[in-house]
């Protein structure tokens, strides 16, 4: 008698129609429990992804299909629609084909670099991830770190695929009144803000990531440890559902705005980072630290902004079916008028032809076809008439032979 299989377990069948292969639960996957939090989740991920990245693997295609499952159970407990929808119902409920992979573009050959580059070009959202030579480099305490002032800003210019790393001193009163972290490129370059936890061996372990975003004339991440709940906005969730159903794209439009994992700092040494997310070329950037005692006004507003974003994000969840609801009625009256009106223009032509049988004369009825039909007919007729006097009054030609020659008798030959 076969074994009973969890929910969680889910039978796929191969392009060849043969074997089926067992996938696994990305809890177990990534060895987290069913409880854990975003953080944990994050940190295991991010620590089984460096181990099985493919630059540490490069001839294994054990640690490659090891590197794919990983990332596939992350993108799954990640999102908190598709972890519960998981959670209640298994792979069944998720939407396997719709999950977002996260390419490491150093990885890449320059083919398939050029084709990401042109489609993000084109407007599709590619997420992307740190290099794995930059995570092992911090985790084993090989990165430069220069010093950050607070109140400071530093202008600089990083490689593709490479890390600037930052070193912030903040002290007691100072965590207590708020810390933000600053980047900004007036080139539109893409980068990452990084933040890194430290651990006991002295490397870095990626705790946080920021991507930048297009904000008017710049291009700009921010960390912002203020005490309390500060949201982010991933721009790339739901991009293939929004590429299906234009409406998706505005209804799924405040999806991805979800709580960042870290709310304060402790008073100590922060160590940021700056890593350059362009496919081909180095980003220009400029970072900052800033306490946020003197912008107590500013607080209060980010609060109060985002809490009236999150209420619009539970509106427009609502008004999303009765919309859908309304569209549907609307189609149904839109083909319903052009049935309506289809059928008035024929009752006024009967109509019309009864009214027009009232007469002494007999008339001869005919459809409209076979009148187009006549009328086609005679068309034709009369172009072959014009053409055949046109032919009869056309003097004819006469040819090189029929030449009368004159001759003059007078003189001999």
């Amino acid at each position: 008698m076969p074994g009973h299989r969890s929910k969680s377990e889910k039978h796929d069948v191969d392009g060849g129609g043969g074997e089926k292969q067992l996938r696994r639960d990305p809890y177990e996957v990534l060895g987290v429990s069913r409880n854990s939090t975003d953080q944990e989740i994050k940190t295991a991920y991010r620590k089984m992804a460096l181990k099985y990245h493919p630059d540490k693997n490069a001839n294994d295609p054990k640690a490659a299909d090891m590197f794919k499952e990983v990332t596939f159970s992350y993108n799954i407990l990640s999102d908190p629609d598709k972890r519960r929808q998981y959670d209640s119902a298994g792979f069944e409920a998720v939407e396997s084909d719709n999950q977002e992979l996260e390419l490491d573009l150093s990885s890449l050959g320059a083919v398939n670099t050029m084709f990401a580059a042109l489609f993000s070009k084109l407007g599709v959202p590619i997420k992307t991830t740190v290099s794995a030579t930059v995570l092992e480099e911090a985790l084993n305490g090989l990165v430069t770190i220069r010093p950050l002032p607070l109140g400071h800003n530093i202008s600089k210019r990083v490689e593709k695929q490479c890390a600037h790393f930052y070193s912030v001193t903040i002290t007691e009163e100072e965590a207590r009144a708020g810390f933000v972290c600053r980047v900004h490129s007036s080139d539109k370059s893409k980068f990452k803000l990084l933040y890194f936890d430290q651990e006991d061996n002295s490397g870095l372990s990626l705790a946080l990531q920021e991507d930048s975003a297009k904000t008017g004339k710049v291009t700009s991440a921010g960390m912002y440890f203020l005490g309390f709940p500060v949201y982010r906005l991933d721009q790339t969730m739901n991009s293939i559902a929004a590429a299906k159903d234009p409406d998706t794209s505005f209804f799924r439009k405040l999806d991805g705005f979800q709580p960042c994992e870290l709310t304060e700092l402790k008073a100590g040494t922060h160590v940021f980072a700056v890593y350059g997310d362009n496919f081909f070329k180095s980003a220009n950037y400029t970072i900052e630290a800033l306490c946020a005692a003197p912008f107590s006004e500013e607080k209060e507003n980010l609060r109060n902004i985002e809490a009236q974003i999150l209420s619009k994000r539970a509106e427009i969840s609502k008004f999303e079916a009765e919309y859908r609801e309304v569209l549907a009625q609307f189609s149904e009256m839109t083909n319903r008028y052009a049935h309506e009106m289809q059928a008035i223009d024929e009752l006024l032509k009967n109509r019309n032809e009864i009214q027009a049988s009232y007469t002494s004369a007999p008339l001869k009825r005919t459809t409209s076809r076979s009148r187009s039909k006549n009328s086609s007919k005679e068309a034709k007729e009369d172009g072959q008439a014009k053409e055949k006097r046109s032919t009869r009054e056309r003097p004819k030609k006469k040819k090189w032979y029929n030449l009368h020659l004159r001759v003059d008798k007078r003189k001999a030959c």
